[in-house]
């Protein structure tokens, strides 16, 4: 086998920059690749299937290679078998270097079985010795990662394993690169007998396993600011779901408060069923949960409340029976029925009516309303603010946690609307996506709820991403 003409070796180098970065973004583009990848632990059916999807494209790579006269550039088995070993270890990355491997054998280069083989165990060990981070944050600029380890030794001498793997990287392809010259017809790698050639050969090695894992450390972090929102969310959720249970429980203990001299009977009762409350409060729900269970949690704040007034509260209920099973939000009704009876029906001297009614629009979605014929609001407690979309303080604690947990749950494919008429009631009205119990989305975010976040989180992603 002839020496390649030092032309055609630097624009192979050049060529396989391209490929390298083909590839990998190619990959990246798969959901099952990048899921397989940035699993914090795989089982051994998740990383054959990882070693799989990387490597049946980069052998196809060494067969072109090796079919397709001074198409040098399609080879990359070298430094697939280095990111297999870094990346999912030793065994897997044997298993990686032996499929790739497999088309240089039948082509007589016999000495590439042995040598993937020896490399995978190796980069495998280093991988085991490495911090993932210093891996995933390995760059394919070499002069800027030499710069980082001159300034920070300066200061602190101590072991750069970024280094080290770009040190490794760079002679093991010296090493490759000798055996090459030594063994032309049986094992081949890139080599030349010009020295600065040479030396670009083991400087682009590096470059090459760098410039896959920037591209997918770049989804990996994506992956991690979407998590990350997740989280935020979630925590914003349980925030809400935590100022609206204290709120609740002050002002069923000043009913109670009230009873205790006068009617300690009654008083007993509702403590009774504030415990039966409280027992549910204590629990781990669920964001969502069926409106028959909403409805069931909110008759007992009503049987107490109704303790409280006696014939001057009436409930009245128009259930759709079709929406009993669609799931809702937990705590949604209560702090709306709490707000009718302290706001509008409690100012009356004479009480009055609290009606919840429940069905399914045209548009096929949830409709809940509590409604109630108490003195109303005037119109300037129940402006919207401009710049949160929040009602204003007027409308109670209540209200405002759940419009806003409405938000935070479904975004956009939900809606809260008050009217009201002083002197007359007032009716909220919420509007939101029709989610089934059954659903195998059903859990803390689900469904059409888990969409909207999602989208939210990529709206979000996509404006880092841009700045």
């Amino acid at each position: 086998m002839t020496q390649p003409d030092p032309k055609l070796i630097l624009i192979t180098l050049l060529i396989e920059l391209g490929v390298a970065a083909a590839v990998s973004s190619s990959l990246a583009r798969s959901n099952r690749f990048k899921n397989l990848l940035l699993l914090p632990r795989r089982t051994p059916r998740q990383t054959a299937w990882l070693v799989i999807i990387i490597c049946v494209p980069l052998t196809l790579g060494v067969w072109v290679r090796t079919a397709v006269p001074n198409f040098l550039a399609a080879d990359l088995s070298f430094e697939t078998t280095i990111l297999l070993g870094i990346l999912v270890g030793p065994l897997a990355a044997m298993a990686g270097g032996a499929t790739l491997a497999i088309p240089a054998v039948l082509h007589h280069e016999y000495w590439t079985l042995p040598v993937n083989l020896a490399i995978a165990a190796i980069a495998g060990a280093f991988g085991r010795f490495a911090d993932p981070e210093d891996v995933w944050s390995f760059s394919p600029m070499i002069d800027l990662s030499i710069y980082r380890w001159v300034t920070r030794n300066l200061r602190r001498p101590q072991l750069d394993r970024q280094i080290l793997l770009l040190l490794l990287v760079a002679g093991m392809q010296l090493g490759t690169s000798a055996l090459s010259h030594y063994f032309p017809r049986h094992f081949f790698e890139l080599n030349s007998r010009e020295w600065w050639v040479q030396l670009l050969i083991c400087a682009t090695a590096p470059i090459v396993v760098g410039i896959p894992l920037k591209i997918w450390n770049a989804i990996r972090v994506e992956r991690k600011l979407e998590e990350q929102g997740r989280l935020l969310l979630e925590a914003r959720l349980d925030a809400l779901q935590r100022q609206i249970n204290p709120h609740f429980l002050f002002n069923t203990l000043n009913s109670i408060t009230s009873l205790v001299r006068s009617q300690p009977e009654l008083a007993r009762e509702m403590i009774v069923k504030l415990a039966n409350i409280l027992r549910v409060l204590l629990k781990d729900r669920e964001a969502f949960l069926p409106l028959s269970e909403e409805l069931r949690f909110t008759d007992d704040y009503l049987d107490i409340e109704v303790v409280r007034f006696g014939d001057k509260l009436n409930v009245v209920k128009e259930i759709a029976d079709n929406t009993l099973d669609i799931v809702v939000p937990g705590m949604l009704l209560q702090p709306l029925i709490e707000n009718s009876i302290k706001h509008g029906l409690e100012p009356r001297i004479s009480g009055g009516t609290v009606t919840i009614r429940s069905r399914i629009t045209e548009e096929r979605r949830l409709m809940v309303e509590v409604e109630d014929d108490g003195v109303g609001m005037a119109p300037e407690r129940i402006d919207v603010s401009l710049v949160s979309g929040l009602v204003r303080p007027g409308n109670g604690i209540g209200v405002r946690n759940v419009r806003e947990r409405m938000q935070v749950l479904y975004g956009d494919l939900a809606t809260v609307e008050i009217n009201s008429r002083p002197g007359r009631g007032t009716k909220v009205t919420l509007l939101m996506p029709i989610l089934d119990a059954g659903a195998e989305t059903w859990g803390p975010i689900g469904g059409a709820a888990g969409q909207a976040i999602t989208h939210m989180v990529e709206d979000a992603v996509r404006a880092m991403t841009r700045s």
